[in-house]
């Protein structure tokens, strides 16, 4: 499939179909989302009002880590592989994935002041999803600094493979660690503990992110392949305009 998807062509007649189709759920979902989130669900018994904002910041937070792992994903098909659509998706996925974590970490110091006290805590969590944003904005540092297309390509790859190790201490830093997080009420092995009046906003505004985020990535990887490919067609007239002036000498 990888191999299907690496021509242009089959990618970009994908990429057309996907990309409004995942516009409208994303937009469908996020209505129904923030309706349900901020006018129809009830307020908590003890944290009340305040706890809308786990509508904004656990979908933040989620697609903070999905995001990641699929740049590390994509960094890994590209190293392996040297898929050039593997490495334009991993970083077009970079900027889109480091909007979500400021998010993530915006909205949860906002939840934070009223619950903690306190805007910022330096537990295990809160650091963790900051050393997350640094990663993502070092890999496009890197990339960006390095001018070298391909050793910014293979040197990128390796530092977002790295930051695999960042993305588990995220995921059960609150089970490792004391932290003022509570542990995981969703995803559970014995499952949900959130009632049912606040599980399912928060599965629409999840559901709404994802599709977000994918009309985002599409939209702005075939744009990503367009240019690649124009810039490919302007260095071969280079090439052709060289060997024409070298024949002609």
């Amino acid at each position: 499939m990888l191999s299907y998807f690496s021509n242009p062509q089959r990618f970009d007649q994908l990429a057309r179909t996907l990309v409004p189709i995942f516009g409208v759920l994303a937009l469908g979902l996020l209505a129904v989302g923030v309706y349900l989130s901020f006018f129809a669900s009830p307020p908590d018994y003890q944290q009340g009002e305040t706890i809308r904002i786990m509508y904004v910041h656990v979908p933040a937070a989620y697609m903070a880590m999905a995001l990641y792992a699929a740049l590390a994903a994509a960094s890994f098909v590209y190293f392996v592989w040297r898929h050039a659509l593997a490495d334009a998706a991993a970083e077009v996925i970079a900027p889109i994935g480091a909007v979500f974590t400021v998010l993530a970490l915006f909205t949860g110091s906002l939840w934070g002041k009223p619950m903690w006290g306190t805007w910022w805590e330096w537990d295990a969590r809160m650091t963790s999803v900051l050393v997350l944003l640094l990663v993502y904005l070092g890999y496009m540092a890197l990339r960006a600094a390095l001018e070298d297309v391909q050793q910014a390509a293979r040197t990128g790859a390796i530092l977002a493979m790295a930051g695999i190790i960042n993305l588990v201490i995220v995921k059960f830093s609150v089970d490792w660690w004391s932290s003022l997080h509570q542990p995981a009420s969703v995803i559970r092995f014995d499952g949900p503990t959130i009632h049912s009046s606040q599980l399912w906003p928060l599965a629409i505004m999840a559901l709404g992110y994802s599709f977000l985020a994918g009309w985002l990535i599409l939209y702005r990887l075939r744009s990503q392949a367009l240019r690649r490919r124009a810039r490919t067609l302007q260095r071969q007239r280079e090439q052709a305009a060289r060997a024409r002036e070298e024949a002609v000498s």
